[in-house]
């Protein structure tokens, strides 16, 4: 398994591009250098509809840099520059990237076993197959344990069972995530918080805290501390000239494949620019680039309800958005990215991404949640081949029918794929009485 985990690194590697002509706003205080955008060549008249698109997709704040400096910043409704928000599952890529510093300080290395530094038992899998389970499976989600549980944020023992061996499945599974804090803290002797101050915020000027919610640890901080880690890590870890992540190897690493199911999937990133993609809680391959309307190299760290950052070092660009869930029906997180860069390119007066795979919108939904028959409204019907799965990954209909008895299928949560001739377009629904 390993060799063919390195096969697909090097098949899949990119070089992520840094310039040396960042600009880096001060750590000790809230100055940050401004670019217009018509001084960038940029089409202006467009902005507004990325506004407006933003305010009625519930967000909260957004910054877009341009080589470090910030090119437009808008916050909505009552929330501004001095609001606190939570990164959801966008702060996996901050542990990735403390995992790093933990490494290259020798703490510990990625292909230590789990129960290195949690000790035998955190699982209910047999003695054997969890002594299979690394710190590379936790940052890659390879662990294998059973993400159908009831709970998948649940940490305990008794949550977490082995499907098969670790390295041999891709999973979206936050509690095999969350434990990477026990990992670190054990293994530095800090807390997380601790340790982050100390090695990131005082270098970086990115304040924020973990907190306990549940289970989960979820990062908080205000939206400018968001886009000072998307600079960050930009500059491929350095801080102007401070050396913050120090390890170019684990860097490259972190932001390229790291498993040959999910191809758009590095340390806790998730990558544009592949053949395919998988999404969460989701056993679905999808053809494809995650965001078709991004440049290829955009990485991209995704958070519930719509906490991103997009990370392009071939423009020099980092956007980030906070806010509540998107209001359109359907809309999958990972893929709102995607909605943000077609309006970015009407903005920057060219096409950076490579198809039309999302934004073509060969169709909508009449009504979502459905009950009895999912009514789909095509703008195109030539060639039409649709499929509903489940999350799990199982095809449940195939066909060209614009109006599906779902009557049979159980209330919950699915996808829809159109494919035609001018593309593909993924949706998700959900069937309740």
């Amino acid at each position: 398994m390993k060799r063919l985990t390195t096969l697909f690194l090097m098949m899949c590697s990119v070089h992520f591009v840094r310039s040396q002509n960042y600009y880096f706003p001060p750590i000790d205080n809230e100055q940050w250098e401004t670019v217009s955008p018509s001084d960038l060549g940029w089409c202006t008249e467009n902005i507004d509809s990325l506004y407006h698109f933003l305010e009625a997709e519930n967000t909260k704040a957004f910054i877009l840099l341009k080589d470090g400096r910030i090119a437009l910043e808008r916050y909505f409704g009552t929330f501004t520059a001095d609001s606190v928000w939570y990164w959801a599952s966008a702060g996996k890529t901050l542990t990735a990237f403390t995992t790093g510093i933990a490494q290259r300080e020798g703490f510990l290395t990625l292909d230590d076993t789990v129960q290195d530094y949690l000790g035998s038992g955190w699982t209910s899998c047999t003695a054997e197959m969890e002594q299979q389970i690394t710190v590379r499976h936790q940052l890659t989600m390879t662990t294998a344990l059973d993400d159908g549980v009831a709970d998948t944020d649940c940490t305990l023992p008794s949550c977490l069972s082995c499907l098969d061996e670790a390295g041999n499945r891709w999973a979206y599974h936050n509690a095999p995530y969350t434990l990477l804090e026990s990992v670190l803290s054990n293994a530095t002797g800090l807390s997380l918080n601790a340790y982050v101050n100390s090695r990131i915020s005082q270098k970086t000027g990115i304040n924020g805290v973990y907190v306990s919610l549940g289970y989960n640890k979820v990062f908080f901080s205000k939206a400018r501390s968001m886009a000072r880690f998307g600079l960050l890590v930009l500059n491929g870890g350095t801080w102007d000239t401070t050396q913050v992540l120090g390890d170019s190897l684990y860097f490259e690493s972190m932001v390229n494949t790291s498993n040959p199911f999910n191809l758009s999937y590095g340390y806790l990133w998730w990558l544009n620019g592949k053949e395919s993609f998988m999404l969460p809680y989701s056993r679905l391959v999808f053809p494809g680039m995650m965001f078709a309307q991004a440049p290829a190299d955009v990485i991209a760290a995704l958070g519930k309800n719509g906490q991103i950052i997009n990370i392009s070092a071939s423009r020099g660009l980092v956007f980030i958005r906070m806010g509540l869930p998107p209001s359109e029906n359907g809309v999958i997180t990972p893929l709102f990215s995607n909605e943000i860069w077609k309006r970015l390119n009407d903005i920057l007066c060219e096409p950076t991404g490579f198809s039309d795979m999302i934004q073509n919108k060969l169709f909508s939904l009449a009504q979502n949640p459905v009950s009895d028959v999912l009514s789909i409204q095509m703008n195109d019907n030539e060639n039409l081949l649709m499929t509903i799965s489940d999350l799990t990954g199982n095809t449940l209909y195939v066909g060209n029918k614009t109006e599906i008895d779902v009557s049979a299928f159980a209330n919950g949560l699915y996808f829809i794929s159109v494919q035609t001739q001018k593309g593909s377009q993924i949706l998700k629904f959900v069937i309740s009485d």
